[in-house]
Order: C-alpha cells, then structure tokens, then sequence
C-alpha cells in the first residue's frame, strides 16, 4: 500500500516520488489536486513542453477506448525518452479503473500515468485500487487547515519580501481556504497590491480581498439549503449592498456543503440519524440553523452533495481566474444550487 496523507506529501515529493510510475491524485479540494499533479509531473523527468512526449487525456477519451490507456502506456516516445500520460477529471470509470489495475501489476518501463480524480470515498474503485497497489502512489488532497494556510502566506509573502502583521494575518486566514490555487491568487493579489510597502496591515487585506466579518453570509447559505430563491436573492442583494465581495458567499457555501458530505457519509457508513451526526460533527453550527442543516442531511445523499461541493469548488477557481466575471459566475451556480435545493425539499414532502 502507497497511501501518501496529505500532509506526507511534501516529503513524499522530495524523497520517494522518483520511485513511481503511477500516480492517483484525490480529494475534495480540486486546485491542490491540480497543483500536486503539476509538481509530480516536473519529477519524472519528461519534457512538459514536448506536445510528443506528453499525452493528456479526460475521462471521457478512454470511454470509447477501452484499451487506450494502457497503450498509450506501454508505447514508446516518438523521438525516445519517456512518455506522460496525464488524465483529469476522473472518478471511477470502470475503463480507467482496469486499466490502472493492469498497470499496477505490469508498471510501464519508461512512461509514467498521473490520475486528476475528484472526492474519493474511501470505498471508491480508483482509490481502492491505487491504495492496495504497491506500485500506485495514491495522494489525498484535502482542504488546507490553519498550518498549511499560515505555511501558504509565509511562502508567497518571503517570495515578495514582506511581511504581515499578527492581526492581517488572522483576517486573512479567514477569507482563505477550500481551494489551494484560489488562496494562493488570492495572497499573491495582496502581495502585488502591497508591492512597494515592507508591511501588510488589516486594512490591506480589507481594500484588496474584503472584510469577512462586515457581514455574515450564513443567511445566503441557509436560503440555497433551504431552497427558497426568494430568500436567496433578498440575502445576495444585503451582500451586495453592504459591499461583502460575493467570494466569500461562495467560499460559505462550499465549506457548508464540504461539512455536509462529511456528516452524510458519516450518516450513511453508521446508519446514523441526522440529529445524532449533527451532536458529534456539527457542535460549531448555530442551534437556528440546526433544523435546517438536519433537513439537508435527511433530503441529500453523500454522492449528490460531494457534487455540489465540485461545481462551487469550480466557480471558486473561475471567478478567481475571471475576477470581471465573478458576480455572474457566484449567482449563477449559487442559483442553481438554491433550486435543486428547492427540488429536493419538494420531494421529500
């Protein structure tokens, strides 16, 4: 078994990465997942640059053709030197699932295969069969907890040459998380903002990021639970008006449906009920939002709301990457959420 923990993984990439042919990366949070696949694929060797030598591929390019991926892995390079097959998007195709399973047990000689998958369960094929493959480095990427949130500042803000006072550094440790690659746009946006100072302060953090605490955004969440489009649009419009940026909703929404997956799984593996999973996972969810987090629990199931989690996850990214979008891309897929919300409320009636 090659289970790599997520915060094995740093050591893991300087020391045994080397070893390995076959890579399954997972996990919840889908812009660490991407970056760690960008930094093994710089450790085997192959010219990333090389439209030759490098074949990426989704999903769906090895429905069609089952036996696709373990050609591509057993062939040469066109010019020599090894080959990299990168696949992305991938959950638990039963094409890829073969194939990895093939490949485990006959590792190619000169081609490696990195695997981009989403929230693996722990019963979930691909990861099943990456972490009972000894020639398999399975890597879990979960979402950043205080430590590697604060390692995360200290890294880009060194590269800058500056430095952050104790309070900015809390507020800011409170608008980031959920996704590696928007904190890290998020903290290299401040880092630009505050090129010419030696310092950053809480006000920098608030002209360039937002102030988490103006406003609390629980109201917006609890209206796409609750599935109520009303509700939802008056809660963005105080948003709006008190000039929160809608990040944050986002960011709310995605942290609420992540503890969501984990309370339903948790559900669904001990045959709990709602009530009981909320006493021991939920102690930080305010009593008034109670009944609305256990209707969730009871009207959701874990695959469905891990789903959801992946389309916010991805609107985090976007609206990061296209900043002038960002307000039509939050309401849309926060929309969307409120009436499948609605939908499913409707039918449990």
């Amino acid at each position: 078994m090659s289970e790599i923990k997520s915060g094995e993984f740093d050591s893991f990439l300087q020391k045994s990465a080397r070893h390995y042919r076959l890579f399954v990366i997972y996990g919840p949070d889908r812009g660490l997942v991407s970056e760690r696949a960008s930094q093994l694929a710089k450790v085997t060797g192959v010219d990333l640059e090389d439209p030759f030598s490098v074949i990426r591929l989704d999903v769906g390019d090895l429905q069609g053709a089952p036996g696709r991926l373990i050609d591509e892995a057993n062939a040469f390079g066109l010019f020599g030197g090894g080959k990299l097959i990168w696949i992305k998007d991938a959950a638990n195709e039963k094409v890829l699932v073969d194939g990895l399973q093939y490949l485990s047990e006959n590792p190619p000689e000169t081609s490696h295969v990195i695997i981009e998958a989403g929230d693996l369960k722990k019963g979930a094929l691909l990861r099943k069969t990456a972490e009972a493959a000894r020639t398999v480095a399975a890597i879990a990427c979960y979402q950043d907890d205080t430590r590697q949130l604060n390692a995360l500042v200290d890294n880009e803000l060194a590269s800058a040459g500056l430095r952050i006072t104790p309070a900015a550094r809390e507020l800011l440790l409170d608008l980031l998380g959920g996704d590696r690659i928007a904190s890290r746009n998020e903290i290299r946006k401040l880092a630009l903002y505050c090129l010419n100072r030696e310092v950053i302060d809480e006000e920098h953090v608030r002209d360039i990021i937002g102030d988490a605490s103006s406003i609390s955004t629980d109201e917006v969440v609890d209206a796409v639970l609750t599935g109520d489009p009303d509700a939802f649009l008056h809660a963005v419009q105080k948003i709006t008006t008190s000039k929160t940026p809608i990040f944050l909703v986002l960011q709310s929404c995605l942290r609420q449906f992540q503890q969501l997956d984990i309370m339903r799984t948790e559900m669904e593996e001990r045959r709990l009920q709602p009530a009981q999973v909320i006493q021991s996972l939920g102690r930080g969810i305010h009593f008034r939002r109670k009944p609305i987090v256990e209707r969730t629990l009871r009207n959701w199931n874990s695959t469905d709301l891990s789903r959801e989690a992946t389309k916010l996850q991805a609107a985090i990214l976007q609206s990061r990457q296209k900043p002038l979008l960002e307000d039509n891309l939050a309401l849309q897929t926060l929309l969307s959420t409120t009436l499948q919300a609605s939908r499913r409320n409707k039918q449990s009636r």
